[in-house]
Protein backbone atom coordinates (compact mmCIF):
# COMPACT_ATOMS: atom_id res chain seq x y z
CA UNK A 1 0.00 0.00 0.00
CA UNK A 2 1.40 3.43 -0.92
CA UNK A 3 2.12 5.77 2.03
CA UNK A 4 0.01 8.45 0.33
CA UNK A 5 -2.97 6.22 0.26
CA UNK A 6 -5.12 6.84 3.40
CA UNK A 7 -6.20 3.85 5.39
CA UNK A 8 -9.83 2.86 5.80
CA UNK A 9 -9.99 4.04 9.41
CA UNK A 10 -8.62 7.45 8.41
CA UNK A 11 -11.20 7.75 5.70
CA UNK A 12 -13.95 7.03 8.18
CA UNK A 13 -12.60 9.68 10.57
CA UNK A 14 -12.48 12.28 7.87
CA UNK A 15 -15.96 11.49 6.79
CA UNK A 16 -17.37 11.17 10.25
CA UNK A 17 -19.91 13.88 9.59
CA UNK A 18 -21.22 12.21 6.42
CA UNK A 19 -24.66 10.78 7.02
CA UNK A 20 -25.02 8.63 3.95
CA UNK A 21 -24.51 5.01 3.05
CA UNK A 22 -21.81 3.74 0.71
CA UNK A 23 -20.39 0.41 -0.27
CA UNK A 24 -17.47 -1.20 -2.03
CA UNK A 25 -17.54 -2.83 -5.40
CA UNK A 26 -18.73 -6.09 -3.86
CA UNK A 27 -21.89 -4.46 -2.54
CA UNK A 28 -20.99 -4.52 1.17
CA UNK A 29 -23.07 -1.88 2.97
CA UNK A 30 -21.60 0.13 5.85
CA UNK A 31 -23.50 2.40 8.21
CA UNK A 32 -21.92 5.55 9.52
CA UNK A 33 -22.14 6.65 13.15
CA UNK A 34 -24.80 9.33 12.61
CA UNK A 35 -26.92 6.85 10.76
CA UNK A 36 -26.67 4.47 13.66
CA UNK A 37 -27.84 7.29 15.91
CA UNK A 38 -30.82 7.89 13.63
CA UNK A 39 -31.76 4.24 13.80
CA UNK A 40 -31.81 4.34 17.56
CA UNK A 41 -34.38 7.15 17.55
CA UNK A 42 -37.99 6.02 18.10
CA UNK A 43 -39.93 5.75 14.88
CA UNK A 44 -43.39 7.31 14.72
CA UNK A 45 -46.29 4.85 15.08
CA UNK A 46 -49.28 4.79 12.74
CA UNK A 47 -52.73 3.79 13.99
CA UNK A 48 -54.84 2.35 11.19
CA UNK A 49 -58.55 1.98 12.03
CA UNK A 50 -61.35 0.69 9.82
CA UNK A 51 -64.52 2.56 10.67
CA UNK A 52 -67.68 0.58 9.91
CA UNK A 53 -71.18 2.01 9.66
CA UNK A 54 -73.23 1.82 12.83
CA UNK A 55 -75.58 -0.98 11.77
CA UNK A 56 -77.02 -1.34 15.26
CA UNK A 57 -78.40 2.20 15.21
CA UNK A 58 -79.80 1.74 11.72
CA UNK A 59 -81.42 -1.55 12.77
CA UNK A 60 -82.98 0.09 15.83
CA UNK A 61 -84.33 2.92 13.68
CA UNK A 62 -85.87 0.43 11.24
CA UNK A 63 -87.45 -1.59 14.04
CA UNK A 64 -89.14 1.57 15.32
CA UNK A 65 -91.06 2.02 12.06
CA UNK A 66 -94.66 0.95 11.59
CA UNK A 67 -93.80 -1.35 8.69
CA UNK A 68 -91.17 -3.29 10.64
CA UNK A 69 -93.54 -3.76 13.58
CA UNK A 70 -96.26 -5.08 11.26
CA UNK A 71 -93.92 -7.47 9.46
CA UNK A 72 -92.55 -8.81 12.73
CA UNK A 73 -96.05 -9.13 14.21
CA UNK A 74 -97.14 -11.19 11.21
CA UNK A 75 -94.12 -13.48 11.46
CA UNK A 76 -94.60 -14.14 15.18
CA UNK A 77 -98.34 -14.69 14.83
CA UNK A 78 -97.86 -17.16 11.97
CA UNK A 79 -95.17 -19.14 13.77
CA UNK A 80 -97.19 -19.47 16.98
CA UNK A 81 -100.32 -20.50 15.09
CA UNK A 82 -98.64 -23.16 12.96
CA UNK A 83 -96.88 -24.71 15.93
CA UNK A 84 -100.29 -25.43 17.47
CA UNK A 85 -102.21 -26.47 14.35
CA UNK A 86 -99.61 -28.54 12.44
CA UNK A 87 -101.53 -31.87 12.84
CA UNK A 88 -104.66 -30.40 11.24
CA UNK A 89 -102.58 -29.09 8.34
CA UNK A 90 -101.16 -32.58 7.76
CA UNK A 91 -104.63 -34.19 7.70
CA UNK A 92 -106.05 -31.47 5.46
CA UNK A 93 -103.29 -31.86 2.87
CA UNK A 94 -103.68 -35.64 2.76
CA UNK A 95 -107.44 -35.44 2.26
CA UNK A 96 -107.28 -32.68 -0.36
CA UNK A 97 -104.87 -34.63 -2.59
CA UNK A 98 -106.71 -37.93 -2.06
CA UNK A 99 -104.14 -39.83 -0.01
CA UNK A 100 -105.45 -42.46 2.42
CA UNK A 101 -108.76 -42.32 4.26
CA UNK A 102 -111.63 -40.08 3.18
CA UNK A 103 -112.56 -38.96 6.70
CA UNK A 104 -110.73 -36.99 9.36
CA UNK A 105 -110.56 -39.65 12.09
CA UNK A 106 -109.39 -42.30 9.62
CA UNK A 107 -106.60 -40.04 8.38
CA UNK A 108 -105.46 -39.38 11.93
CA UNK A 109 -105.29 -43.11 12.68
CA UNK A 110 -103.46 -43.90 9.44
CA UNK A 111 -100.77 -41.31 10.10
CA UNK A 112 -100.29 -42.45 13.70
CA UNK A 113 -100.07 -46.14 12.72
CA UNK A 114 -97.61 -45.50 9.90
CA UNK A 115 -95.37 -42.81 11.43
CA UNK A 116 -96.36 -42.46 15.07
CA UNK A 117 -97.46 -39.27 16.75
CA UNK A 118 -94.56 -37.38 15.21
CA UNK A 119 -96.05 -38.09 11.79
CA UNK A 120 -98.75 -35.53 12.53
CA UNK A 121 -95.98 -32.92 12.43
CA UNK A 122 -94.46 -34.26 9.19
CA UNK A 123 -93.13 -31.34 7.20
CA UNK A 124 -93.62 -29.00 10.14
CA UNK A 125 -90.01 -27.78 10.03
CA UNK A 126 -90.38 -26.55 6.47
CA UNK A 127 -93.88 -25.38 7.34
CA UNK A 128 -92.46 -23.14 10.06
CA UNK A 129 -89.78 -21.88 7.68
CA UNK A 130 -92.54 -21.20 5.17
CA UNK A 131 -95.08 -19.55 7.41
CA UNK A 132 -92.75 -17.05 9.09
CA UNK A 133 -91.76 -15.18 5.88
CA UNK A 134 -95.17 -15.82 4.29
CA UNK A 135 -97.18 -14.28 7.12
CA UNK A 136 -94.67 -11.44 7.56
CA UNK A 137 -94.81 -10.54 3.87
CA UNK A 138 -98.56 -11.08 3.56
CA UNK A 139 -99.70 -9.06 6.58
CA UNK A 140 -97.03 -6.41 6.09
CA UNK A 141 -97.98 -5.99 2.43
CA UNK A 142 -101.67 -5.83 3.31
CA UNK A 143 -101.19 -3.03 5.83
CA UNK A 144 -98.85 -1.06 3.55
CA UNK A 145 -101.05 -1.30 0.42
CA UNK A 146 -104.19 -0.51 2.42
CA UNK A 147 -102.67 2.70 3.76
CA UNK A 148 -101.35 3.66 0.32
CA UNK A 149 -104.69 3.04 -1.41
CA UNK A 150 -106.63 4.90 1.28
CA UNK A 151 -104.32 7.89 0.99
CA UNK A 152 -104.55 7.82 -2.81
CA UNK A 153 -108.34 7.74 -2.72
CA UNK A 154 -108.45 10.77 -0.43
CA UNK A 155 -106.25 12.69 -2.89
CA UNK A 156 -108.42 11.57 -5.82
CA UNK A 157 -111.53 12.86 -4.08
CA UNK A 158 -109.92 16.27 -3.67
CA UNK A 159 -108.62 16.41 -7.25
CA UNK A 160 -111.61 14.79 -9.01
CA UNK A 161 -109.69 11.53 -9.46
CA UNK A 162 -107.17 10.50 -12.13
CA UNK A 163 -107.85 11.45 -15.75
CA UNK A 164 -107.19 9.64 -19.02
CA UNK A 165 -106.29 11.93 -21.92
CA UNK A 166 -106.96 10.56 -25.42
CA UNK A 167 -106.28 13.31 -27.90
CA UNK A 168 -108.75 16.14 -27.27
CA UNK A 169 -110.91 13.88 -25.10
CA UNK A 170 -110.35 13.86 -21.34
CA UNK A 171 -111.97 11.06 -19.34
CA UNK A 172 -112.39 11.05 -15.58
CA UNK A 173 -111.74 7.68 -13.97
CA UNK A 174 -114.02 7.28 -10.96
CA UNK A 175 -112.05 4.93 -8.71
CA UNK A 176 -113.83 5.68 -5.46
CA UNK A 177 -115.74 2.40 -5.78
CA UNK A 178 -112.52 0.40 -5.44
CA UNK A 179 -112.07 -1.01 -1.94
CA UNK A 180 -108.57 -0.38 -0.55
CA UNK A 181 -109.01 -3.45 1.66
CA UNK A 182 -109.87 -5.71 -1.31
CA UNK A 183 -106.92 -4.41 -3.35
CA UNK A 184 -104.60 -4.78 -0.37
CA UNK A 185 -105.83 -8.34 0.25
CA UNK A 186 -105.23 -9.34 -3.36
CA UNK A 187 -101.78 -7.75 -3.36
CA UNK A 188 -100.88 -9.48 -0.09
CA UNK A 189 -101.77 -12.89 -1.49
CA UNK A 190 -99.91 -12.39 -4.78
CA UNK A 191 -96.71 -10.98 -3.24
CA UNK A 192 -96.45 -13.62 -0.53
CA UNK A 193 -97.12 -16.41 -3.05
CA UNK A 194 -94.44 -15.22 -5.45
CA UNK A 195 -91.92 -14.93 -2.62
CA UNK A 196 -92.64 -18.18 -0.77
CA UNK A 197 -94.05 -20.65 -3.34
CA UNK A 198 -90.93 -22.91 -3.33
CA UNK A 199 -91.40 -23.47 0.40
CA UNK A 200 -95.02 -24.49 -0.23
CA UNK A 201 -93.86 -27.07 -2.79
CA UNK A 202 -91.34 -28.51 -0.33
CA UNK A 203 -93.91 -28.67 2.45
CA UNK A 204 -96.41 -30.56 0.28
CA UNK A 205 -93.81 -33.08 -0.88
CA UNK A 206 -92.63 -33.76 2.67
CA UNK A 207 -96.22 -34.16 3.90
CA UNK A 208 -97.61 -36.34 1.11
CA UNK A 209 -94.60 -38.60 0.41
CA UNK A 210 -92.38 -38.90 3.49
CA UNK A 211 -90.92 -42.14 2.09
CA UNK A 212 -89.62 -40.45 -1.06
CA UNK A 213 -88.66 -37.26 0.77
CA UNK A 214 -87.52 -38.25 4.29
CA UNK A 215 -86.00 -34.85 5.14
CA UNK A 216 -85.59 -31.33 3.81
CA UNK A 217 -82.15 -31.74 2.24
CA UNK A 218 -83.22 -34.84 0.30
CA UNK A 219 -86.37 -33.07 -0.89
CA UNK A 220 -84.43 -30.04 -2.13
CA UNK A 221 -81.81 -32.11 -3.98
CA UNK A 222 -84.38 -34.51 -5.50
CA UNK A 223 -86.71 -31.78 -6.74
CA UNK A 224 -83.82 -29.80 -8.20
CA UNK A 225 -82.39 -32.91 -9.88
CA UNK A 226 -85.75 -33.82 -11.43
CA UNK A 227 -86.77 -30.40 -12.71
CA UNK A 228 -84.23 -27.72 -11.88
CA UNK A 229 -85.24 -24.37 -10.41
CA UNK A 230 -88.54 -24.44 -12.30
CA UNK A 231 -89.67 -27.49 -10.30
CA UNK A 232 -89.83 -25.35 -7.17
CA UNK A 233 -92.44 -23.20 -8.91
CA UNK A 234 -94.63 -26.08 -10.04
CA UNK A 235 -98.26 -25.08 -9.93
CA UNK A 236 -97.51 -21.37 -9.54
CA UNK A 237 -100.21 -20.23 -11.98
CA UNK A 238 -103.06 -22.16 -10.33
CA UNK A 239 -101.75 -21.09 -6.95
CA UNK A 240 -102.02 -17.44 -7.94
CA UNK A 241 -105.47 -18.01 -9.46
CA UNK A 242 -106.65 -19.73 -6.30
CA UNK A 243 -104.98 -17.23 -4.00
CA UNK A 244 -106.61 -14.14 -5.50
CA UNK A 245 -110.25 -14.90 -4.52
CA UNK A 246 -109.23 -16.38 -1.17
CA UNK A 247 -106.94 -13.56 -0.10
CA UNK A 248 -109.27 -10.83 -1.35
CA UNK A 249 -112.30 -12.31 0.39
CA UNK A 250 -110.38 -13.17 3.55
CA UNK A 251 -109.05 -9.69 4.26
CA UNK A 252 -112.18 -7.94 3.01
CA UNK A 253 -114.42 -10.00 5.29
CA UNK A 254 -112.18 -9.48 8.31
CA UNK A 255 -111.87 -5.72 7.95
CA UNK A 256 -115.56 -5.25 7.06
CA UNK A 257 -116.90 -7.36 9.94
CA UNK A 258 -114.44 -5.83 12.38
CA UNK A 259 -115.37 -2.27 11.38
CA UNK A 260 -119.12 -2.96 11.40
CA UNK A 261 -118.98 -4.68 14.78
CA UNK A 262 -116.98 -1.83 16.33
CA UNK A 263 -119.48 0.72 15.01
CA UNK A 264 -122.48 -1.26 16.23
CA UNK A 265 -120.99 -1.72 19.70
CA UNK A 266 -119.48 1.79 19.76
CA UNK A 267 -116.01 0.38 20.39
CA UNK A 268 -112.59 1.56 19.30
CA UNK A 269 -110.97 -1.86 19.73
CA UNK A 270 -112.04 -5.47 20.19
CA UNK A 271 -111.19 -8.04 22.81
CA UNK A 272 -109.08 -11.10 21.99
CA UNK A 273 -112.07 -13.51 21.94
CA UNK A 274 -113.93 -11.17 19.57
CA UNK A 275 -110.95 -11.04 17.23
CA UNK A 276 -110.72 -14.83 17.40
CA UNK A 277 -114.36 -15.26 16.29
CA UNK A 278 -114.20 -12.65 13.53
CA UNK A 279 -110.96 -14.09 12.16
CA UNK A 280 -112.37 -17.62 12.21
CA UNK A 281 -115.53 -16.58 10.34
CA UNK A 282 -113.47 -14.71 7.74
CA UNK A 283 -111.35 -17.78 7.13
CA UNK A 284 -114.42 -19.99 6.83
CA UNK A 285 -116.06 -17.74 4.23
CA UNK A 286 -112.91 -17.32 2.14
CA UNK A 287 -112.12 -21.03 2.25
CA UNK A 288 -115.63 -22.04 1.18
CA UNK A 289 -115.61 -19.70 -1.82
CA UNK A 290 -112.17 -20.68 -3.12
CA UNK A 291 -111.97 -24.34 -2.05
CA UNK A 292 -112.52 -25.90 -5.53
CA UNK A 293 -109.54 -23.91 -6.79
CA UNK A 294 -107.54 -25.16 -3.81
CA UNK A 295 -108.38 -28.77 -4.73
CA UNK A 296 -107.21 -28.19 -8.30
CA UNK A 297 -104.06 -26.45 -7.12
CA UNK A 298 -103.08 -29.26 -4.78
CA UNK A 299 -103.73 -31.86 -7.46
CA UNK A 300 -101.48 -30.02 -9.90
CA UNK A 301 -98.69 -29.57 -7.36
CA UNK A 302 -98.47 -33.23 -6.28
CA UNK A 303 -99.84 -34.91 -9.44
CA UNK A 304 -96.35 -35.71 -10.63
CA UNK A 305 -95.90 -38.00 -7.63
CA UNK A 306 -98.63 -40.31 -8.96
CA UNK A 307 -97.53 -40.06 -12.60
CA UNK A 308 -100.63 -38.18 -13.77
CA UNK A 309 -100.36 -34.43 -13.64
CA UNK A 310 -103.16 -32.47 -15.37
CA UNK A 311 -101.89 -29.91 -17.89
CA UNK A 312 -103.75 -26.95 -16.36
CA UNK A 313 -106.32 -25.97 -13.73
CA UNK A 314 -109.40 -26.47 -15.90
CA UNK A 315 -108.24 -30.00 -16.71
CA UNK A 316 -107.66 -30.67 -13.02
CA UNK A 317 -111.17 -29.49 -12.15
CA UNK A 318 -112.67 -31.60 -14.95
CA UNK A 319 -110.71 -34.62 -13.78
CA UNK A 320 -112.00 -34.26 -10.22
CA UNK A 321 -115.61 -33.90 -11.38
CA UNK A 322 -115.28 -36.90 -13.69
CA UNK A 323 -113.83 -39.13 -10.98
CA UNK A 324 -115.78 -37.96 -7.92
CA UNK A 325 -118.62 -35.75 -9.13
CA UNK A 326 -119.34 -32.18 -8.06
CA UNK A 327 -118.90 -33.09 -4.41
CA UNK A 328 -115.32 -34.06 -5.22
CA UNK A 329 -114.53 -30.34 -5.53
CA UNK A 330 -115.22 -30.08 -1.80
CA UNK A 331 -113.48 -33.24 -0.69
CA UNK A 332 -111.56 -32.37 2.42
CA UNK A 333 -113.58 -29.20 2.98
CA UNK A 334 -114.47 -30.24 6.53
CA UNK A 335 -110.83 -30.87 7.42
CA UNK A 336 -109.90 -27.62 5.71
CA UNK A 337 -112.45 -25.65 7.74
CA UNK A 338 -111.32 -27.46 10.87
CA UNK A 339 -107.85 -26.13 10.16
CA UNK A 340 -108.63 -22.77 8.53
CA UNK A 341 -111.07 -21.49 11.13
CA UNK A 342 -108.86 -21.83 14.22
CA UNK A 343 -105.82 -20.86 12.16
CA UNK A 344 -107.41 -17.64 10.93
CA UNK A 345 -108.84 -16.76 14.32
CA UNK A 346 -105.65 -17.47 16.25
CA UNK A 347 -103.51 -15.69 13.66
CA UNK A 348 -105.53 -12.47 13.88
CA UNK A 349 -105.66 -12.68 17.66
CA UNK A 350 -101.88 -13.06 17.93
CA UNK A 351 -101.26 -10.48 15.21
CA UNK A 352 -103.32 -7.78 16.90
CA UNK A 353 -101.71 -8.63 20.23
CA UNK A 354 -98.19 -8.35 18.84
CA UNK A 355 -99.10 -5.09 17.10
CA UNK A 356 -100.20 -3.70 20.46
CA UNK A 357 -96.83 -4.64 21.92
CA UNK A 358 -94.55 -3.62 19.04
CA UNK A 359 -96.48 -0.76 17.47
CA UNK A 360 -99.00 0.91 19.76
CA UNK A 361 -96.42 1.64 22.45
CA UNK A 362 -94.08 3.28 19.93
CA UNK A 363 -96.24 5.13 17.46
CA UNK A 364 -99.50 6.97 17.88
CA UNK A 365 -102.23 5.29 15.84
Amino acid sequence: MSPKTPSLSQSLKKKKDFTGVFGDVYGTMMLLPKEVELQNKPTPSFDFRLLLPDFSRAFKDIMKTREAAEFLSGALAGAMTKAVLAPLETIRTRMVVGVGSKNISGSFLEVIEAQGWTGLWAGNAINMLRIVPTQAIELGTFECVKRTMTSAQEKWKQNDGPKLQIGPVSLNLPLSWISPVAVAGAAAGVVSTLACHPLEVLKDRLTVSPEAYPNLSVAVSTIYKDGGIGAFYAGLSPTLIGMLPYSTCYYFMYETIKKSYCESKNKKSLSRPELLVIGAFSGLTASTISFPLEVARKRLMVGALHGKCPPHMVAALSEVIKEQGIMGLYRGWGASCLKVMPSSGITWMFYEAWKDILLVQRLPL
